[in-house]
């Protein structure tokens, strides 16, 4: 399977170049965002318009943003946050995200309903079924919608469960998400608040995610 994304990697970069990967539209693939849709991003929607959704949204090779942090590329997307907030000085936003994007996991590869995992050279894989969707509604008064899914083979190593949040709340092609992974249950992630690995597609340079952040 792992060899199976390797190879399919140059025909995916093909597929995120031709679309409009690179727009400064926060979610910049396919038609563009509706008012509702914009709202809905922003965690402000109505729960019946909440629906149910594939996991070949998410489909495609996706990098991690916990490097990127680390190595200080994306300071001028912090700078930005702490000039928008000023309750919060630049070093604690910083150690929020630290927090927020910590995970070994550098890449994540998602076809055919299956989730593989890269950590180094290491890979786990697993099919995933649809678990159903949770709204939830967070202490800032906005709310989101996490997107849940079941590996049921016992011998697999990858994580059971797997939750995506990209602030997209019915079907749509991600261009972005934050994934929640354990083995314990559905329930103990959706408490989970402060590690929300991000990743973004693997096509996009270094300077090009900086450029997506500063302008969504």
């Amino acid at each position: 399977m792992a060899s199976h994304f390797a190879k399919t990697t140059i025909v995916l970069g093909a597929l995120f170049m031709s679309a409009s990967a690179f727009s400064h539209d926060h979610h910049s693939h396919g038609k563009p965002l509706s008012d509702m849709e914009k709202k809905a991003a922003n965690g402000e929607f109505n729960d019946n318009d909440v629906r149910d959704r594939n996991l070949n949204d998410w489909d495609g090779m996706w990098q991690s943003l916990y490097p990127y942090l680390q190595d200080g590329s994306l300071d001028p997307v912090l700078r930005k946050k702490a000039e928008k907030d000023k309750s919060k000085s630049f070093d604690e936003i910083k150690a929020y995200y630290q927090k927020g994007y910590a995970t070994d996991i550098d890449t994540i590869g998602i076809e055919n309903g299956v989730i593989e995992f890269h950590v180094g050279d290491k890979v786990s894989a697993c099919k995933y079924d649809y678990a159903g969707h949770k709204i939830l509604t967070y202490t800032s008064g906005k709310k989101g919608v996490r997107y849940l899914f079941e590996c049921k083979d016992a011998s697999s190593k990858a994580p059971k469960y797997v939750q995506f949040s990209d602030h997209i709340i019915a079907p749509r092609t991600s261009a972005h998400f934050h994934i929640f992974m354990g083995n314990t249950s559905q329930e103990v992630l959706l408490a989970e608040m402060d590690n929300w690995p991000t990743y973004y597609p693997y096509q996009l340079k270094k300077d090009q995610v900086v450029d997506e952040m500063l302008h969504h």
